[in-house]
């Protein structure tokens, strides 16, 4: 799943609406709600819950990213 607010990297816009459903916890981190409440000019508006929303500010665990991209590179 890829967030639209990832997609635009470093845009900002007027309004931004944030939706946060309950996820695994490794995609409910405190950069990912900064990411998203960064690009908000004007207005942001975030829906989801309460708790979900504290989880992610306390949770400032960065996992390294296994995308296979060394892999790929030393074997292409």
């Amino acid at each position: 799943m890829q967030l639209p607010f990832i997609k635009h990297n470093g845009s900002e816009f007027d309004v931004v609406i944030m939706v946060i459903p309950p996820s695994a916890p490794v995609l409910l981190t405190r950069n990912l709600l900064y990411t998203g409440i960064t690009r908000a000019k004007k207005l942001l508006i975030m829906l989801g819950n309460e708790n979900v929303i504290k989880f992610m500010i306390q949770n400032v665990d960065s996992k390294k990213r296994n995308t296979g991209l060394e892999y790929k590179l030393r074997n292409e």
